[in-house]
């Protein structure tokens, strides 16, 4: 059931699909980078580097610009202390925020409730909340280094399960895990956020499990995080225009 105080998602554009990381380390970088991409991209990723450099008073100004915010914190901590770090996200306007899956379902559930209340009682929309599954930087070793003895895919898809049973909206994961999630969790409107997107002509920097635009999109991705083969171009509006009409690939 939809919840009345967040509007339908409806089945995005290629444009609303594609969310522009702003790693950079300041707010006037990214000041530019969103006047450059002005009625191409309205939806862009502040996460922890520019969050320090800028902090939430940025995220504010971009919110109030019109602009669709994903702010990528990765909130993993104590039930109690990221239910009112997700609240006062809500407070700010952002358009989804993201949780650790891997924090446990209490911490979830309370995030869930506590920004819910908060949006009902202050007639706010209400933000989506999504998982952090596997970050693509990592791979086997990455895990067997901490300990987790589950291949990507299990990790990924044991992560995914919980998030939906625990009441996210829909989790961070690579593209290569989506079929397997699709498959896991029966909801096509559980949301795969899915960042590690390389266009045909970028490397793949310190991102070791990544996908190009269309593929992403066709494996089941509904939207995707592309930072810095944008941000880093000689001309990041051609840049993100070329990677547009790659994910338009998809739709043909």
């Amino acid at each position: 059931m939809t919840d009345p105080r967040r509007a339908p998602e409806q089945v995005p554009e290629p444009s609303k699909k594609l969310i522009v990381a702003l790693d950079v380390d300041s707010a006037d970088a990214a000041r530019e980078i969103v006047a450059d991409l002005s009625g191409v991209v309205d939806t862009f990723k502040i996460g922890l580097q520019l969050f320090s450099a800028a902090g939430p008073a940025f995220v504010g100004e971009l919110v109030e610009s019109g602009s669709r915010v994903f702010l990528d914190l990765k909130f993993h901590d104590i039930p109690n202390t990221v239910a009112a770090a997700g609240i006062e996200a809500a407070r700010l306007g952002v358009w989804m925020f993201n949780v650790h899956a891997s924090g446990g379902s209490e911490m979830i559930k309370r995030t869930v409730g506590g920004v819910g209340e908060f949006c009902s009682k202050s007639n706010q929309r209400l933000p989506l909340i999504i998982g952090v599954s596997v970050l693509t930087s990592s791979d086997s070793e990455t895990l067997r280094e901490v300990g987790i003895g589950q291949s990507i895919d299990e990790q990924v898809i044991r992560l995914a399960q919980l998030a939906k049973k625990s009441g996210l909206d829909g989790v961070v994961a690579s593209a290569n895990e989506a079929k397997a999630i699709r498959n896991a969790v029966a909801d096509r409107n559980f949301l795969l956020v899915t960042p590690g997107i390389r266009p045909f002509s970028a490397t793949n920097d310190d991102q070791k499990r990544v996908m190009t635009p269309d593929a992403a999109l066709s494996c089941g991705s509904d939207y995707l995080v592309i930072g810095r083969p944008i941000i880093a171009a000689s001309d990041p509006r051609l840049a993100a225009a070329a990677i547009l009409k790659e994910m338009n690939a998809s739709r043909q």
